[in-house]
C-alpha cells in the first residue's frame, strides 16, 4: 500500500513544506531490490581498525569489493561503521565509544549501518564489566533514535571464539537486507553444527513455509525461491486458488492443510520423510479474532490460540522427534510486537505470540544437541492487506511511531527470516529478533 505522506515528504514542494513546519521527513528504505544484497561501503572500523572481527569485516569487504578503513577522515562518506566495544571494561574504557562516534556519526551515508560489536555480558569478569558491557544495549538504541536518514544501528554480541560464526549475521546487519530492523542487541556463539557446504547458502534447501499464500507468507516464499531453495508452500484450502498460482509463477511445490487438524502433525512429518527431511521449517500461518476480552467468545481465543500455536508446536514436535528436519536445519516462528508490547482487543493474539519467546528460548538448548536452531522474528507495523485495512489515524500512528517513520514492508520479514535460515547462521539461536524499525513501543 502506498505511503502518501512519506512520498509527500520526499517531494521538492514536500520535502520544502515538512522542513519549514519542523514535520518528520523520513527517508525511503533501501532494500535489496534497489541496492543489492552486498554490505555496504566504504566501512570505518573503530578503535584503529583493530578488535576481534577485524579479520571476518575484512574478507566481507573484500567479498563485496568494499575499503575497509581504520582511521576516520572528514572527506569519507561512510557506508557503514562497525565499533568493536568488546574491550570495555569499566567506564574509562567506554570513553573510547564516545570518542569515536563523537566524529564519525557525522560522516555515516543516508542508508548506512552502525554495527557495536560487544561480550556476553554474562562472561565478563566482574560486575563492573558486565555492567558496561550490558549497557551498550541503551546506548545503542539511544543512537538508533539519534540518527536520521533511514541508518540503522545494531548491537552484535559474540561470544569469545565465535567470531567466525559472526560472519553471516554481519553480512546481513551491514547490509539492504536489514533495512527495517534496528536497535536490536543480538547474540552469536558457537554454532550448533557445522554447514556441509559453506557458501552455498539456501540454494538447494529444501523449506516448509506455512501460512504463504499472500502476505509475509508469500514473501518469504518468493525470497527463497529467489535464493534457489526448493520451498513447498504451504496453507488451508480455501486458499487453494492462490497457492496454484505461486506455483505457476514460482514452481514453488504446495501443500492445502488446516494445520489444527489432529492428523496434520503426522501427515507433515511424512511429507517431510518423502522429501528427504527439511533443512528449514518457518512457522508463518496466523489468525486474528480481536475483541476486547470481556466480549470475546470462546471460539474466537480457541482458534487464535490453536493456529498461532499449540499447532505449530505440535508440528515441531513431530518433526523433530520422527527425525523430519535434516541435520543443520533451522525453526523460525513469526511472533509480533503485538506480543511484547501488547495491543488493545488482542489479548488472545498477543499471548499466542509472546509465547513463541518462551518457546525459542526453552527449545534453542534442546534442539541444539540435534544441531537444530530455532528463532523466532517479531514484526511491527508491515504494510499488508491486514494494516490496509486498520483506520486511517491509527494506520498513520503504526507507521510514524518508529525510528524509521514508515511502515515495513514484507520482504522486510522475509530478509530476517532468511539470515536466521541461512546455514551459516548456526550461532544465533534462541533469539526474538524485532522487524520494526524499532518502534516507539515495547521494551
Amino acid at each position: 500500500m502506498s505511503d502518501r505522506y512519506l512520498d509527500f515528504a520526499n517531494s521538492g514542494v514536500g520535502g520544502w513544506l515538512t522542513g519549514a513546519l519542523g514535520l518528520p521527513r523520513p527517508a525511503p528504505l533501501r532494500r535489496r531490490f534497489e541496492a543489492g544484497v552486498g554490505v555496504v561501503g566504504p566501512l570505518l572500523l573503530g578503535p584503529d581498525g583493530g578488535g576481534r572481527m577485524a579479520a571476518v569485516l575484512s574478507h566481507l569487504a573484500k567479498a563485496a569489493g568494499q575499503t575497509l578503513h581504520a582511521e576516520w577522515s572528514l572527506d569519507v562518506r561512510y557506508g557503514g561503521l562497525v565499533f568493536d566495544a568488546s574491550g570495555c571494561v569499566d567506564a574509562a574504557s567506554a570513553q573510547g565509544l564516545y570518542r569515536f562516534f563523537h566524529q564519525a556519526i557525522r560522516s555515516v551515508a543516508e542508508h548506512g549501518r552502525i554495527v557495536v560489536i560487544g561480550t556476553p555480558p554474562e562472561l565478563m569478569a566482574d560486575a563492573e564489566g558486565e555492567a558496561i558491557q550490558r549497557g551498550l544495549e541503551g546506548f545503542v538504541r539511544s543512537l538508533a533514535k539519534e540518527v536520521r536518514r533511514s541508518i540503522a544501528v545494531h548491537m552484535l554480541y559474540v561470544a569469545p571464539g565465535a567470531e567466525d560464526a559472526a560472519e553471516s549475521t554481519l553480512a546481513f546487519l551491514l547490509s539492504p537486507r536489514s533495512a527495517y530492523v534496528s536497535g536490536q542487541p543480538i547474540r552469536v556463539a558457537a554454532p550448533v553444527a557445522a554447514p556441509d557446504e559453506a557458501g552455498s547458502g539456501h540454494k538447494g534447501r529444501r523449506v516448509l513455509v506455512t501460512g504463504a499464500s499472500r502476505g509475509i507468507g508469500e514473501a518469504i516464499t518468493r525470497l527463497f525461491v529467489a535464493e534457489g531453495a526448493q520451498v513447498t508452500a504451504l496453507d488451508v484450502a480455501g486458499a487453494a486458488e492462490s497457492l496454484s498460482a505461486l506455483a505457476a509463477k514460482l514452481g514453488v511445490e504446495t501443500l492445502a492443510l488446516d494445520i489444527t487438524a489432529p492428523d496434520a502433525p503426522g501427515t507433515l512429518l511424512g511429507d517431510a520423510l518423502a522429501r528427504g527431511g527439511y533443512d528449514v521449517v518457518i512457522h508463518n500461518a496466523g489468525i486474528t479474532r480481536d475483541r476486547t476480552l470481556a466480549r470475546m467468545e470462546p471460539r474466537e481465543w480457541d482458534s487464535v490460540m490453536a493456529v498461532n500455536l499449540s499447532a505449530p508446536l505440535a508440528i515441531t514436535r513431530a518433526l523433530v522427534e520422527g527425525e523430519g528436519m535434516r541435520p543443520n536445519g533451522r525453526i523460525i516462528a513469526v511472533s509480533s510486537l503485538s506480543g511484547i508490547a501488547g495491543n488493545m482487543g488482542q489479548s488472545n493474539y498477543a499471548l499466542s505470540k509472546a509465547a513463541w519467546i518462551g518457546a525459542v528460548r526453552r527449545m534453542a538448548p534442546q534442539l541444539a544437541w540435534r544441531g537444530i536452531t530455532i528463532n523466532a522474528v517479531a514484526p511491527g507495523f508491515i504494510e499488508t492487506q491486514m494494516t490496509a485495512a486498520i483506520p486511517f489515524a491509527i494506520r498513520e500512528a503504526g507507521r510514524r511511531m518508529n525510528s524509521m517513520g514508515q511502515g515495513g514492508h514484507p520482504v522486510d520479514v522475509a530478509e530476517t527470516i532468511a539470515w536466521l535460515a541461512h546455514p551459516e547462521s548456526g550461532g544465533v539461536n534462541g533469539q526474538v529478533v524485532r522487524v520494526c524499525g524499532q518502534s516507539l513501543l515495547g521494551a
